[in-house]
Formats: C-alpha cells, structure tokens, sequence
C-alpha cells in the first residue's frame, strides 16, 4: 500500500485516480499531522506534491522525506530529487561538480570580494535571490553602478525573498494576454494585497542578506527550453521571452511544437538527472555560444502549463506521439520503486 497526501489541483488528484484505476492499495494521510510517521508504518512509500510557496512545507518537507527514507520507505519526490529545490546556491554547486553546462555563476560571500569583482568582469549580469519563481528575484545589472548597488543591498538591508509588487506585476501581464474578467480581478486583489497585506503575508516575507548572487548573461535569446524529464521520458516545451524584457518564465507565452524543440537539451537533461539520481526533473535553458546551458532545475512544475504537449521522448530520443498523463509516469515509477524495494528486502 501506498502513501498519498491529497491537496486538491496538485498531481495527487491524477495519482489517486491511476490508483483506484488499476486498484493499487493506497491511503490518503495528512503529512502536516504530528503522527504522520506512525501512519505511514503499513505503508511502503509516500507520494506528495509540496511547492515551494508553502511556506508550512517548507519548514519541514525535506526533514520528513530523510526520515522516511531512513525507515526503508520510497519517497516521491524523494530527497535526492528535492534537496536543492529552490536553491540556486544549491544548484551551482551541484551543477558544478556534475559538470553539467550551468551558465556561468559568481556567488560571494564577501562584500569586498563581491566589489572588487565587479572591476574585473563584464557587464551586464544578471542578479538572483537563491529562492524564487516565475523570475520572481531576477534582475538584470546592466552596468558595474547597478551591481554595486545590488551588492551593498545584499550585506546591508538585504532583499524580501517574496515580492507582492512582482506578484501584482505578474497579475497584470497575464490581463494584457488575456483580456478576461477573471484576471481583471486578479489585478484588483494583487493591487489589494499590496496595500494591506494580511500578517500572515508579512511575517512570510524572509530577508535574504549576506550573499550576493550573479550569472553571466546570456544575449540574443528571445526564447529558453523546458525539458521535463521523468524516468525514462522527456517532454518540452518552448517558452517566448516576455516583451521587453529579458525573461522567459512566467511570459504565458509558450510554443508545443516538438520540432522547435533542440535534440541537444533533451540529450543533456536525460545524462543530469541520470546523474542526479532524480525522479522528476524540469530544467531550463538558453544557449550560448557553446550550446545550450541550463538556467536552473526543478522537480516541480506547473500542470496545466505542460498539459498540451502533444507527446514525449523516450531516452533513445524516439518520439512517442499523442497525449499522455505525467501523473501517470510519476506513479507508474513510483510503484515500481515500491516492488523493487520490497523484493530486496525479501532477497
């Protein structure tokens, strides 16, 4: 039997249904109760789609996910999947020491090593909090004025790690693409919620300070690659930089055409999360001189966004065409993990 902690809209709502389809055995627990670990005793692993905007999660779903593993459950995602989530400090080391193409990062923990940095490189760049989506925490330095600026910032008052100002700006593209009542009203409640934000809203909003966060940028791309890869399957998408600016996530504008789509990201994102031991893996890139180079990596990513693809890539690179369910690939590997535990433990 397995484990699935239900929240309505995630990837809970397709795998309880794979569930009751093919009559696997499975509960639903709430991994927010205090007895979550004696719940989980009859059960040989838990699936849950946490996101890194809940703020609860965040405080203990990677510690759950170590001990969970640590009494011989599967966990999806499990933690050699999610440790860096969210993380760009965590990525640039990781990504690094894989040797994986990551755009060029500069990352200090000095100010006067981050200043003296900036009469020897050349600009612009672009500046990152480590946490962050939908290029919340993203800006560019056009020039060594502009970084100082950001570096002084970084080891003195420091930046909110969550922007209600970005959030309303985001409400506001997505009326200018769509046109609708529904993110008119957005806008109004984005206008609301930064004027009067809830304390439950302020006391969210951490200080990031004490380190300052650069990537070389990376011109001439009016576009970046999404490839998602789970198990032994990719699906992509191409997302259009955003009109007047220089960012990509979070433009709504996005092109399904799998022709568009560079055989050479899906090569690299298969051999990383291979190397990474991961089981879900959505990457972004741009590409360079030398090719393409990844942006960050995550194990989550936004379900109705990838849903229109109109099919997936096998890691032979074979195309598989027509329409399939994610969900599916997650608890189909999911189960298999399961058996395959169980089966040794039984060796």
């Amino acid at each position: 039997m397995i484990a699935i902690h239900a929240r309505s809209g995630s990837f809970s709502d397709k795998w309880i249904e794979y569930c009751e389809r093919h009559r696997i055995a499975y509960k639903v627990v709430n991994c927010y109760a205090s007895n979550i670990i004696e719940e989980m005793h009859p059960c040989s692993g838990l699936m849950w789609h946490w996101k890194e905007d809940d703020t609860k999660a965040l405080l203990f779903a990677r510690q759950l996910t170590v001990a969970l593993e640590a009494m011989g459950k599967q966990v999806f995602p499990g933690s050699a999947t999610i440790w860096h989530y969210d993380d760009k400090i965590a990525q640039k080391y990781l990504l690094e020491a894989l040797d994986a193409p990551l755009i060029p990062t500069h990352l200090f923990y000095d100010e006067r090593q981050a200043i003296a940095w900036t009469n020897t490189t050349e600009f612009p760049k672009v500046f990152k909090l480590r946490g962050g989506i939908l290029s919340e925490n993203v800006r560019i330095a056009r020039d060594k004025k502009a970084a100082i600026r950001f570096i002084r910032k970084a080891f003195g008052s420091g930046y909110r790690a969550k922007s209600r100002v970005h959030y309303l700006n985001t409400r506001m593209r997505r009326f200018w693409r769509e046109k609708s009542l529904k993110s008119f009203v957005g806008i109004g409640r984005g206008v609301y919620r930064v004027l009067f934000p809830t304390a439950k809203v302020a006391s969210n909003r951490s200080i990031e300070r004490n380190y300052v966060y650069f990537q070389d940028f990376v011109p001439d791309n009016d576009h970046d690659i999404r490839v998602v890869v789970i198990g032994a399957r990719a699906f992509a998408i191409k997302r259009l930089v955003q009109e007047g600016d220089f960012r990509a996530s979070g433009s709504g504008h996005i092109v399904y055409d799998p022709r568009q789509i560079p055989e050479e990201c899906l090569k690299v994102a298969f051999d990383v999360t291979e190397q990474l031991g991961s089981q879900c893996a959505a990457y972004d890139f741009v590409f360079g001189e030398s090719g393409p180079m990844i942006v960050e990596v995550s194990h989550s990513f936004w379900p109705a966004v990838h849903r229109p693809c109109p099919g997936y890539w096998t890691k032979e690179l074979a195309w598989v065409d027509g329409t399939f369910s994610f969900e599916d690939f997650m608890i189909e590997d999911f189960v298999g993990e399961c058996t395959h535990a169980r089966e040794e433990r039984s060796a």
